[in-house]
């Protein structure tokens, strides 16, 4: 069951991190045209803009489900710096619990809020719906969810084996190390 865990979780990974280089260069390449294009020819492409900020959500998505996998996320720990280790992995199962429920309700939000702009037939630029771009805010947190659901799952498999693992320090870097 673990080695299953395992290969989702790196599978996921490798995909979302082909994604955010994909559009970290789209961003990048775009944004320099832009740029190019303004201070060379005092034009540019109308809806470029619009293009940016949107591919900026979608890279804030998926980052944060890559800042879930590595528990980079922003968390508030003192409880279970105060307590054993034991009582670290429940307070750990429960706080990922609240939390995975809690990106499950902001999901279903993000669909319901889906649904309307689709139902609205809104144009962002070009003909091109707005849907399109704005479908990563469901599907994000959709994906955080399903983050904290294998976190889940791999802690509930340390308790079953026995295993107590404190809350891992920050990693050393290569100078603290040596």
């Amino acid at each position: 069951m673990r080695k299953l865990l395992s290969s989702i979780d790196k599978s996921l990974a490798l995909v979302e991190n082909s994604l955010t280089v994909l559009i970290v260069t789209i961003m990048v390449l775009m944004a320099f045209f832009q740029v190019m294009l303004r201070n060379l020819f005092s034009t540019g492409i109308l809806w470029g803009d619009i293009f940016l900020r949107h591919l900026v959500l979608w890279v804030g998505f998926i980052g944060a489900s890559l800042a879930t996998r590595e528990e980079k996320h922003i968390n508030i720990d003192i409880l279970t710096r105060l307590t054993s280790p034991k009582t670290q992995q429940y307070l750990r199962i429960f706080t990922d619990l609240v939390t995975m429920g809690v990106c499950i309700v902001l999901a279903k939000a993000g669909y319901t809020f889906l649904t309307y702009e689709i139902e609205a037939g809104t144009v962002l630029f070009e003909n091109i719906p707005s849907w399109i771009f704005q479908m990563i805010i469901p599907i994000g947190f959709a994906l955080i969810a399903f983050r904290y659901f294998l976190k889940v799952a791999g802690r509930i498999l340390d308790l079953v084996e026995g295993k107590q693992n404190e809350i891992p320090s920050p990693p050393l870097s290569e100078q603290q190390q040596e």
